[in-house]
């Protein structure tokens, strides 16, 4: 009789066991999938605020070029009021996925690309006294986008 209930009591310990080393097992495991999912949801987040950012300066970079050319060739006022709007536009465009991108990546060289390709793309204002200088203007800004979208094409690669 002793010999029974130790043995029943060896089973129900075994089987509370088993149980309890089962559902940490399932929870580890389901951490695990939660850690995965967020990870993926950064990383899609982040890539959204570069390739938004990379697109909202080339709009920007081709609206001022635009509102550049047409100071230089003499454009009528109404135009270049209409293309100092849309440049206003686009350069507001910018505003948000440089936001995301300073709240969702925290690394020196992606923030600095970041930095120097809306500078120099907000440059182009600055160039619009001949075209050879708006040209040279806009170069330094396209050699920028492509640096940020390399640099950032860096990190993104690294953080996968």
């Amino acid at each position: 009789m002793l010999v029974t209930l130790v043995a029943a009591a060896l089973a129900i310990a075994g089987t509370l066991l088993g149980a309890v080393v089962t559902a940490r097992f399932q929870e580890r495991a389901a951490e695990r999938q939660v850690r995965a999912a967020h990870g993926e949801a950064i990383r899609r987040d982040r890539l959204e605020a570069v390739t938004a950012l990379a697109c909202a300066a080339s709009d920007h970079r081709r609206a001022m070029w635009m509102r550049g050319e047409a100071v230089l060739q003499g454009a009528s006022p109404e135009r270049i009021e209409a293309l100092r709007g849309e440049s206003h536009m686009t350069r507001s465009a910018v505003t948000r996925p440089l936001v995301a991108l300073r709240v969702l990546i925290e690394d020196r060289a992606v923030r600095a690309a970041a930095d120097e390709m809306v500078t120099l793309t907000y440059a182009l204002r600055d160039a619009y006294a001949t075209a050879e200088a708006l040209a040279v203007a806009r170069e330094a800004a396209k050699g920028a986008h492509d640096g940020f979208v390399d640099v950032a094409a860096d990190y993104l690669g690294g953080a996968a």
